[in-house]
């Protein structure tokens, strides 16, 4: 018991961890079997397929809810479900739910495990696993015009999880369960969150029986109280059943939110059995109308005696019970030996003697007569002592023949009996075989099925991750293209901003200059011409002033102010260094990709020409705009901080300037020729830096207009120029390839993918009919598909073809082409074992 007991609960916990995605617009698993506490029981609770059961059903449910209106909710269910072991039950079934437009189909999986704790107490584990699959019934869909978001309602199939335990005394069971643990759509690969069917259900439930006399001797009385606890409601429901042995039950019901029901049923025969079940809600939903069950089920005679909750004795209505007729033998009894036959005829012979004797008795003396008397009296009592013993004897050898007949009868009976046994057998194990054969069909079917959809739902997700990825492609391409031209104005704007400081510098320039001669345009042209040569006198002395001072150091500062602008001085000139390495850096990495972008427009311009191209060594884009990126940054940082450093320079220029008259004049002349030095260095680096980005953002351009020319040369122009290429190439193959003298084996053929051995179906392939197709191999790569070709065409296989599929981007080589699956199976299970056949599958083509 422990090894079950740890699994379940090891099931129970890794399940909730997994329960947490979210899915919208699922079709929520709920079968509507509450009203019946004798079939489909374990879609009630998954412990009960084997909880107080003894008996298999085979069952036909169909229910019909809110009958008040049109396109109702309808619910199909046939399941086969029961005891099997002593400690097993078990169930499945396969339902069909229409909700108006839309449609679920599927299958429920159960399972029950029970463990024997004492004599009266006991613990189930049982466990639901339904799939289905729920979409859109376009034909219950009425409309006037047709609508295309009707087309793109996806189909989901989904698994649902419903774990439960059961806690069993003497007459009480009390058990938990939680519906749909875990519900995942195979469609969009997730899990289900927030299921409005999800909830935690418990119960209580008691079973007696009646002891009286009369019609409800031996009646069972079952009684079930159940609570569930969704996320939004809890429902409270409960459920009295009584049956008769006679085969008829009765029960009644309620329930918080479908209202009362109650349902009768009977069994027609020990085996045949039929329920009918009626619901009326309460309140506002009693306008939906009543909802009607019928069930049609087939108990199948138990052969064990269970120790726990054996079967119960139920009569059937047309079950007659069969009385034994005596026979009675009309036949006389006759004497079957010698001496019986001789003792009879003396006794006749004696009988004639004394009627003689009597005559002549009567002739003689007194004395004479009485001794003669005497003497036939005594042969009266001898005679009949005779024929007292012969009655005896005949008596008993009626008898003996008479027991000797009944033994023949009896014997005679039990092989009638035995014989009738045996077919009923024969014929039950002949329906078991053909239901076992109609379920084997069924799983086929729908393992055929789920392949089917397995492959449209790769297919799909192929499609769509194509779809995605050139979505992703375009928006990078968009992406790269703002950040191409986002660095164009970013140069173009840093560019405008060197001229305007140039025009800034000019104009504060020519202020400067009118400022100066400002006073002499108000004198007299002598004064004005006697005072601009004085300006100009001084002006000249100046500027021998400002070139000598710009070519001799001034002597090292003493005060404080002096020894900053000093310092300050002498870092703006080390970043100016810095500055330069970057730009060169800078500098060289547009060379190298002006470099790169002419050799591969050379590539493709000569592509285009069908010459050859030498292929480039391997460069690393990645790394190489991640170093551009890096030396960007750090000019930007230098030319910021550069010119913060001028900025403070020319800010402590100004109080030495303003400060008193202790400094002489070649000190103040250096350091305002050096900062027109250093701003002009500034502006220059920044129209440097601007001009490389602009060229930089020309180049990336150009370089991304070569790169989608190069893939769009690389690629097939149409999947026209495919099927042409792929005609030529295998009329190349038969007209060049000679057939071989030595044979090939299956082991020299590659037939490529393993394939199934259900038929395969491939839709929308383009340049083939439709049809099935006997596949011989399937490749993805040409070469394999080319030398596969060679090989077959070279072991005589002179009809061979093949065609492709843009779905799944394969290769599929086949050898004839039929119009029905009984054509394509005989050529499969054909006698010829040529080697190119030795994997041979069938596809259908529908296009």
């Amino acid at each position: 018991m422990k090894v079950p007991l740890l699994i379940f609960i090891l099931s129970m916990c890794i399940m909730q961890v997994l329960y947490s995605q979210e899915e919208d617009g699922v079709v929520a698993l709920n079968l509507p079997v509450r009203n019946s506490m004798t079939f489909n029981r374990y879609a009630m609770q998954p412990t009960f397929s084997f909880v107080r059961t003894s008996s298999k059903f085979f069952s036909i449910y169909a229910k019909r809810e809110a009958i008040a209106f049109d396109d109702a909710p309808v619910t199909y269910l046939a399941s086969y479900s029961g005891r099997f072991r002593e400690n097993i039950g078990a169930g499945l079934g396969v339902f069909q739910q229409n909700q108006g437009v839309l449609t679920t189909f599927g299958g429920m999986l159960n399972v029950a495990y029970n463990a024997r704790l004492d004599v009266d107490t006991n613990l189930t584990f049982g466990l639901n696993i339904g799939a289905y699959k729920s979409g859109l019934n376009s034909g219950a869909v009425v409309v006037n015009f047709e609508d295309s978001s009707l087309q793109n309602i996806p189909d989901n199939f989904v698994l649902t999880v419903s774990p439960g335990v059961n806690y069993g005394l003497e007459f009480f069971d009390f058990g938990l369960a939680v519906n749909n643990l875990v519900a995942y759509n195979f469609t969009s690969s997730a899990l289900l969150k927030e299921n409005p069917e999800q909830s935690i259900q418990a119960h209580i439930m008691y079973t007696g029986y009646m002891y009286s006399r009369g019609f409800l001797d031996d009646s069972k009385f079952s009684g079930l109280v159940r609570a569930e606890f969704k996320n939004d409601e809890t429902i409270f429901s409960g459920l009295a059943m009584l049956t008769v042995p006679k085969g008829i039950w009765a029960q009644v019901g309620y329930n918080t939110v479908y209202g009362v029901s109650g349902g009768v049923g009977l069994y027609i025969t020990k085996s045949i059995a039929l329920e009918y079940n009626y619901e009326m809600p309460f309140g506002d939903l009693n306008e939906f109308g009543a909802s009607h069950t019928l069930a049609l089920a087939y108990r199948f005679k138990n052969r064990e005696r269970y120790e726990y909750t054996t079967e119960d004795d139920i009569a059937g209505l047309l079950d007659v019970k069969k009385k034994s007729k005596s026979k009675k033998t009309s036949k006389p009894v006759v004497a079957t030996s010698k001496k019986q036959a001789d003792a009879q005829a003396n006794a006749l012979k004696e009988k004639e003697a004394e009627n003689k004797s009597s005559a002549t008795v009567v002739a003689k003396t007194p004395e004479e007569a009485e001794a003669e008397l005497k003497e036939l009296r005594a042969a009266q009592q001898a005679k009949e002592a005779a024929e007292a013993e012969a009655q005896r004897l005949a008596a008993q050898q009626a008898k003996e023949a008479a027991e000797a007949e009944a033994q023949r009868l009896a014997a005679q009976q039990a092989k009638e009996a035995a014989e009738a046994e045996a077919q009923r057998l024969a014929a039950q194990q002949a329906k078991e075989a053909a239901e076992a054969e109609a379920q084997r069909l069924a799983a086929q079917k729908a393992k055929e099925a789920a392949e089917a959809e397995a492959q449209r739902l790769a297919a799909q997700k192929a499609k769509e991750a194509a779809e995605a990825e050139a979505q992703r492609l375009a928006a990078q391409q968009a992406k790269e293209a703002a950040e191409a031209e986002a660095q164009r104005l970013a140069a173009q704007q840093a560019k405008e901003a060197a001229e305007v400081e140039a025009q800034r510098l000019a104009a504060q320039q020519a202020k400067e200059t009118a400022e100066e001669l400002k006073p002499i345009v108000a004198k007299t042209p002598e004064e004005a011409d006697a005072e601009l040569q004085a300006l100009r006198a001084a002006k000249a002395k100046k500027d021998s002033l400002e070139s000598v001072a710009s070519d001799v150091p001034i002597a090292a500062p003493k005060d404080a102010l002096s020894k900053a602008l000093f310092d300050l001085e002498k870092e703006t000139n080390t970043a100016k260094e810095t500055q330069e390495l970057l730009l060169e850096q800078l500098d060289a990495i547009v060379i190298s990709k002006n470099q790169d972008l002419k050799d591969l427009k050379e590539e493709n311009d000569r592509s285009e020409q069908g010459l050859a191209v030498q292929p480039k060594p391997f460069k690393s884009i990645t790394a190489e705009n991640n170093k551009l990126n890096q030396v960007k940054s750090d000019l930007e940082r230098a030319i910021k901080n550069r010119s913060q450093k001028i900025a403070q320079l020319e800010d402590l220029y100004d109080d030495l300037y303003e400060t008193d008259t202790l400094y002489n004049e070649e000190v103040i002349l250096y350091y305002k020729k050096s900062l027109k030095r250093l701003k002009a260095e500034q502006l220059q680096a920044v129209s440097a830096k601007a001009q490389l980005e602009t060229r930089l953002a020309e180049i990336k351009i150009a370089t991304d207009f070569e790169r989608r020319r190069r893939i769009k040369r690389a690629a097939f122009d149409n999947e026209e120029e495919r099927y042409d290429q792929d005609r030529m190439t295998l009329a190349e193959l038969k007209k060049t390839t000679v057939i071989r003298s030595q044979p090939l084996t299956p082991e020299d053929f590659d037939t490529g993918e393993p394939q199934s051995n259900n038929i395969q179906i491939l839709k929308n392939v383009n340049n083939i009919d439709d049809g099935y197709y006997v596949v011989l191999a399937v490749h993805t790569d040409v070469s394999k598909r080319d030398e596969f070709l060679t090989k077959a065409i070279a072991s005589g296989a002179s009809n061979i073809d093949f065609f492709y599929d843009v779905n799944t981007s394969k290769y599929y080589i086949y050898l004839d082409k039929y119009q029905t699956i009984s054509e394509a199976n005989n050529a499969i299970n054909s006698t010829n074992n040529k080697p190119y056949k030795k994997n041979m599958s069938l596809v259908k083509i529908e296009n």
